[in-house]
Parts: C-alpha cells; structure tokens; sequence
C-alpha cells in the first residue's frame, strides 16, 4: 500500500478530507521548500504536490507559470527537487509527496542517467506519486506498473470536457487518486462553480474507483468548504504561490502557514 492510499483511508475513517497544496519546487527561493512543506502539513496538509518547473507548462496559468520561471533561472531542475524531498523526509516520513510536471524533465532525467533513473530515484528520494500533466493514460500502462513496482502511484487530471471514454481509461492505470480540474483552462482561471463540480462528480466515480479531488479556482474557505463537501480532497496551488510572492519569507511563509490553517479548520468544521 502507497502512502497516498494509506493516507485516504485514515481520513476516511476520520470521515475528514484531504487537503492537498501544490507549490513551486525552489520558489520563492532555492532553498525555502523543505521549510515551505514542514509548514504546510504542520498547518494541516495531507499531501503535499511538488511542481517541477518546466519552460513551457502547457496547463499553468501565468502566477505558476512566472514561479517556474523564477525556479529556473535559480538553478532547479529535477535533480534539485529530488534532493528537496529528501531533505523533507529527514523530517517526516509520513506526509505523501507527489511531483506536478510535464514529460520533458521526466524523459530528459532517463536520458541522462539512463532507463528507468527517475523513478528509481524518486523513489529512493521519498516520492509517492506523480502526476505527469501531458502523459495520457493509453500510453502510461507501462510507467504506471513501473511506479507502482515501487510502491508510488500514478495521478491523473480530468476535465470538464473529459468523456465517458477518458475517464474510463484513467481509471484503468490511475492509483492514488484522481484530480478533477474543476475550469476549462489554466490554473488561476475563472470562477469556481461548485454545482457544475457537484453534477459531475458522480459521472466521474462511476468509473473510478479511487478518491477524487478537485483544484483549480479553490481560494479561500469558502469556495474550499463548497468542494469538500462533494470531493475527497481540496487541492489548492495559485493562491499559495501569490501569497508566496507578496513579500519576503520572514513574512510569506508565516501567511501560507496562516492561510493553510484556516481552510484546514474550515474543512474540519464542514
């Protein structure tokens, strides 16, 4: 059993959900991230997604988009995130951590080291998971059996254009869980509308079988408390890296670790 199952069933059991932010691998500094993630479960999370940056994030909005690029240009790169994780896990060897990329840093890490090197090392790193934005799931049977050979699961995105015939594909190789973007478009797009995510959740578990959460417009308790009355988990990513860029850590990384409380307490209370 993956540390990403064995954290949704407790929560289950609680009759809790899970609370899952996404932050910027070496954003806003090289260095603050394993800070960053002690914080964010210290201040409820439950799984933590990691991005890797990449130069051209088909699915990011721009405020991830600019963080990636600030992560960039500061030196990171997927063997950076790697060691970022194994630095958190010096500390915590409880809370899953799964890495939000694209296929390029992926390919180009086997490439580098050879086949099959990233998720040997991920693994040896303390990853849990991974959630590769443009792999579909008719050409990942392979790398799903891969990852869960090494007890990490594999994560995918649904929509609210995917079809009946997506979602039962995705549910064929997905472990884990299942992140339901609940926007046509970008991260940091649009208004959330929650009735549209309440009528299509149940089309979706139809077919998959696994938790379902849902990110994309989730900003503040309420809109939060809304989702989690209807998912299994609240992923919340661009008002994270906003509050990240709006000053300097001594003050940003307290405001996250405020913020995660909130829709922490407010989740519970639901």
């Amino acid at each position: 059993m993956s540390r990403i199952q064995a954290t949704f069933d407790t929560l289950k059991s609680q009759g809790r959900k899970a609370l899952i932010p996404y932050v910027m691998s070496g954003f806003p500094q090289a260095d603050v991230t394993p800070d960053l993630m002690h914080r964010l479960v210290s201040a409820g999370a439950d799984v933590i997604e990691l991005g890797v940056p990449f130069s051209d994030p088909m699915a990011d909005g721009p405020v991830i988009q600019k963080a990636g690029e600030a992560a960039l240009r500061l030196g990171i790169g997927t063997t950076q995130v790697l060691e970022m994780v194994r630095r958190f896990r010096e500390q915590d060897a409880r809370t899953p951590v799964v890495l939000m990329g694209y296929a390029n840093p992926v390919e180009s890490y086997n490439l580098r080291h050879g086949a099959g090197a990233f998720v040997r090392d991920a693994s040896a790193a303390g990853v849990d998971g991974m959630l590769i934005v443009d792999y579909p799931p008719e050409e990942c049977v392979g790398f799903a059996a891969e990852l869960r050979a090494h007890h990490m699961d594999l994560i995918f995105l649904l929509a609210p254009t995917s079809t009946e015939e997506r979602m039962a594909q995705v549910a064929q190789v997905a472990s884990g869980y299942v992140y339901y973007v609940s926007l046509k478009g970008v991260t940091g797009a649009g208004h959330l509308d929650t009735d549209a995510v309440e009528a299509m959740l149940p089309r979706i578990r139809q077919h998959v079988k696994i938790p379902v959460g849902v990110g994309f417009g989730i900003r503040d308790a309420a809109s939060a408390t809304a989702v989690g009355k209807v998912a299994d988990a609240v992923v919340i990513g661009t008002k994270l890296i906003q509050l990240l860029e709006s000053g300097p850590t001594s003050q940003s990384l307290p405001a996250v670790e405020s913020f995660m409380r909130e829709i922490r307490q407010a989740l519970d209370a639901t």
